[in-house]
């Protein structure tokens, strides 16, 4: 769902929340393939909270009822598809976003808000300009990285390639956001590497 946005720019809404932590959320996409990717910077608003995508699930809307295989005699996943309009009835699916700041007073924090988002906000996907305006600062990469995520590497790293796509000079902020990785995680060179691979262009 696309809309005219108050500053006039065209937002996305991918969904809406569903689920809500002080440090996290989760939300439900309006249409089954239309989650964001894995480390888009997403936002709700009123208040206005940035969050990172950090998983996208695909599931029944009734647990009780098993995703079953139905391509047997289809010649392709689309005939699949075609061949079950239903599908798109009984199945759902969500994506958990962390939070990587908000907007207080009219600055934008890149700490944790007061309170996390209300159930049934909008969720947005961030533009370029907002992705370019948010990720100037990179505080969020200490908030993505102590998420607790069992797979956070892979969200910070998946984030920071997304980011970089929206400035002007896009190997200027990776050499920053890895300078601020060597400073975050200087005590676990593993993982500092680790990561450092996921990002190099």
């Amino acid at each position: 769902m696309i809309q005219s946005s108050a500053n006039g720019l065209m937002e996305r809404r991918v969904g809406e929340v569903v689920e809500s932590t002080s440090t996290s959320f989760m939300a439900q996409c309006y249409q089954l393939e239309g989650a964001p990717a894995l480390g888009a910077l997403v936002r709700t608003d009123s208040p206005d909270i940035y969050g990172v995508v950090g998983s996208v699930t695909t599931e029944p809307l009734d647990s009780a009822r098993p995703v079953l295989a139905r391509g047997e005699d289809a010649a392709t996943e689309e005939d699949v598809i075609r061949d079950n309009p239903q599908l798109a009835r009984l199945l759902t699916s969500r994506f958990e976003v962390f939070i990587a700041g908000h907007v207080e007073d009219g600055v934008t924090r890149q700490y944790l808000p007061p309170r996390p988002p209300r159930v049934h906000s909008f969720v947005y996907a961030c533009n370029i300009g907002e992705i370019s305006a948010f990720t100037e600062r990179l505080d969020l990469l200490r908030l993505l990285l102590n998420s607790g995520a069992s797979h956070s590497d892979e969200i910070v790293g998946a984030c920071i390639r997304q980011a970089a796509q929206s400035h002007d000079q896009p190997s200027d902020f990776l050499a920053n956001a890895c300078r601020i990785l060597a400073v975050e995680l200087s005590a676990d060179v593993a993982r500092l590497n680790s990561i450092l691979r996921r990002v190099a262009p």
